[in-house]
């Protein structure tokens, strides 16, 4: 017998004026962990799950995007420069990094987190979760 798929629901997370001064919260929703994500005005949310090898991964830390520039002139290196405006999701496990706004892993862009839709509702965060 095959179940019936559920029907997307709802679920309100918080004030985002609280939740804002936060640059993440992981939540555990029946069963399903999510992780809400904050970056200037743009609010993110991904399974935790990292499509690595399954690791935790908004339990990871966030950090600034690493670039390595090369000179037009020479074609080396000047060095490595944070892009502080841009951050990466680190996984736990094998620190697979994921930009925070996009889910997009930072080599493989067919790697990616599965996001799950969040949106402000009366000041209110609201997750929809099927």
């Amino acid at each position: 017998m095959t179940e019936a798929p559920t029907a997307p629901r709802q679920v309100f997370v918080g004030a985002l004026a609280t939740l804002r001064t936060k640059e993440r919260v992981v939540l555990d929703i029946d069963g399903q962990s999510v992780g809400v994500y904050f970056l200037g005005d743009e609010i993110r949310a991904w399974h935790n799950v990292c499509p690595h090898s399954g690791g935790p991964v908004c339990q990871g830390k966030t950090v600034a995007r690493t670039l390595q520039a090369l000179d037009p002139a020479t074609g080396k290196s000047p060095g490595l420069t944070l892009d502080r405006s841009s951050r990466m999701i680190v996984c736990p496990w094998h620190g697979f990094e994921f930009d925070l706004l996009t889910g997009i892993h930072a080599v493989d862009t067919k790697t990616r987190l599965r996001p799950v839709p969040v949106a402000v509702v009366d000041g209110d965060v609201v997750l929809t979760l099927g």
